[in-house]
């Protein structure tokens, strides 16, 4: 044993000189693959604007364009160019038609970084807060709250600069970019040709779910059928990612459902009733009935039911799991207690 640790103690250099090794391949990998995604989708949306021009000039022409390269490109390279998505890299283009300066900025800047920007009308304020993000190595969250809080406008009308940067910097210090890893990385894994439910990470509870899906269907009811695991959304400034999306073909319509480890929060509920807005608004078909959300969680609260917006909604539930076998006793007291939420949630149907 003794023998072991001097091998170890002896080794652990040059441990740790592979690991840094290691670690700058990956992050040369990550920022070559990284490289290539921006300048390709600068280099499409520079195209599709170059045809536009030469094409009728009327905004009909633009979105028929769009239209038809979204239906093909997703054909052969996936969703990464949906409609939306080139309507971005249009955008990305018109915003920033100087080449060099994305050149300069994309060694430090990812994509989501990029798409950011985009919402800032004002071209000065743009300009600024990317050369900021860059030199500063500014995580998107970071970018994105400085951006949300204008920070640019206040740092140019304060006398006291260094207040204001020094707020910023204790505001944003938990924000900081984390070691990059190429393949749990969404952006890197569509654009690479990777499904993307096959690189992200996973709770332990949803990977318990699908690696038993066909009981899991079973105990939901009938007509669920299984539709996507982490189903990467987008909207015009975030990427969102749903745990768990279903169709019940009876019910005719998307069920999506957001896992929670703990206690339900009226945060939780805020967000699935987000998530079912923004896929009845971004994937809900003609034909399909409105999407429902099930907040799938350990511990339930009759607060939560009576209180938030879960309250006499009929699109939105929340669902106790159990990680055990329980006793007749506990099941019976279990059920008895989530009655009394599913009531104070919908006390038009307590016919008591």
């Amino acid at each position: 044993m003794s023998e072991n640790k001097n091998e170890l103690t002896e080794f652990a250099p040059l441990v740790e000189d592979i690991k840094s090794v290691i670690f700058t391949g990956r992050d040369l990998a990550y920022n070559a693959t990284n490289r290539a995604i921006v300048l390709t989708y600068w280099n499409v949306g520079k195209r599709i604007v170059l045809q536009e021009q030469k094409g009728n000039a009327r905004a009909e022409y633009g979105t028929a364009l769009i239209e038809l390269l979204a239906s093909e490109l997703t054909k052969e390279f996936g969703p990464s160019y949906s409609k939306r998505n080139l309507q971005y890299f249009r955008k990305f283009y018109l915003a920033f038609e100087d080449e060099q300066i994305v050149n300069t900025c994309v060694h430090n800047l990812n994509w989501s970084h990029f798409r950011t920007l985009l919402r800032i009308t004002d071209e000065n304020a743009r300009l600024w807060y990317l050369k900021e993000a860059c030199s500063e190595n500014w995580s998107v969250r970071t970018l994105d709250r400085n951006i949300s809080t204008q920070y640019y406008y206040r740092l140019l009308q304060s006398p006291k600069k260094n207040e204001v940067i020094n707020e910023m910097l204790a505001k944003t210090a938990q924000t900081k970019k984390q070691p990059l890893e190429l393949i749990k990385n969404p952006i890197v894994a569509e654009f690479l040709g990777f499904k993307l439910e096959s690189s992200s990470i996973e709770s332990d509870l949803e990977s318990a779910i699908l690696n038993h899906i066909r009981d899991f269907l079973m105990e939901m009811g009938k007509g669920f059928a299984f539709v996507a695991r982490q189903q990467h959304i987008v909207t015009q400034t975030e990427d969102y990612y749903i745990d768990l999306v279903f169709y019940n073909i009876e019910l005719k319509c998307y069920v999506i459902i957001d896992l929670k480890m703990g206690k339900i929060t009226h945060q939780d509920v805020g967000q699935i009733d987000m998530y079912v807005r923004m896929y009845d608004d971004l994937k809900r078909k003609e034909g399909d009935n409105p999407t429902l959300g099930i907040l799938l969680c350990s511990e339930t609260d009759e607060d939560i039911a009576r209180y938030s917006v879960l309250h006499d909604n009929d699109r939105l539930f929340m669902s106790k799991y159990l990680t055990f076998l329980p006793t007749k006793e506990q099941l019976k007291a279990e059920i008895e207690r989530q009655k009394e939420i599913f009531y104070a949630q919908h006390p038009q149907k307590n016919m008591n």
